[in-house]
């Protein structure tokens, strides 16, 4: 991937010469490199200029590659990084999510079991109630009869009083 990009820019920033014939010539050799391909080209264009300049432009080409390669690592390099950092981000946001719907399904489990407790000793409150309840009505009704009882027996004995004629020993307050 990154000697695409090398081969795409160094066609680009190579002065190269017009013609359709070096063109297809250069098609039919697969076996040469783009540099060479480029090397190559500014050769013939260099024959008419001189030979000191061809030594001067070569050193360029190769300066050129040279950077054009070390961009090509960088932004492979660079690329890499964002990637990694990329999984190593979408690995964090799953473990996240992961972590809250564990979470959220232990709360909603402990609110379901909070609720069924609850439930549960409010029955039992209310049967609690509802026994305090009965035993008072017990208590009640037992008092009540105990009540009635004494009743009855002051009466029978106001009666016994009345047909004996006898005046009770204790008389409340007057006696």
């Amino acid at each position: 991937m990154g000697d695409t990009k090398v081969e795409v820019k160094e066609e680009l920033e190579t002065p190269s010469p017009v013609v359709s014939d070096e063109k297809s010539h250069e098609e039919k050799n697969h076996g040469e490199s783009t540099n060479e391909k480029v090397v190559g080209k500014l050769d013939e264009e260099k024959e008419y200029v001189g030979s000191s300049s061809k030594v001067e432009i070569r050193a360029q080409v190769e300066k050129e590659k040279k950077l054009s390669i070390v961009k090509a690592w960088e932004e492979n390099e660079k690329s890499k990084i964002e990637n990694k950092a990329m999984k190593k981000y979408s690995g964090i946001s799953t473990w996240e999510n992961k972590k809250k719907a564990t979470l959220e399904a232990k709360l909603k489990k402990m609110e379901e079991d909070f609720e069924k407790k609850k439930i549960k000793c409010g029955e039992k409150v209310k049967n609690e109630i509802a026994f305090v309840h009965k035993i008072a009505e017990e208590k009640k009704a037992f008092m009540e009869a105990e009540r009635k009882k004494h009743v009855l027996d002051i009466e029978e004995m106001a009666d016994d009083y009345r047909i004996t004629g006898v005046i009770p020993k204790k008389q409340g307050c007057f006696g």
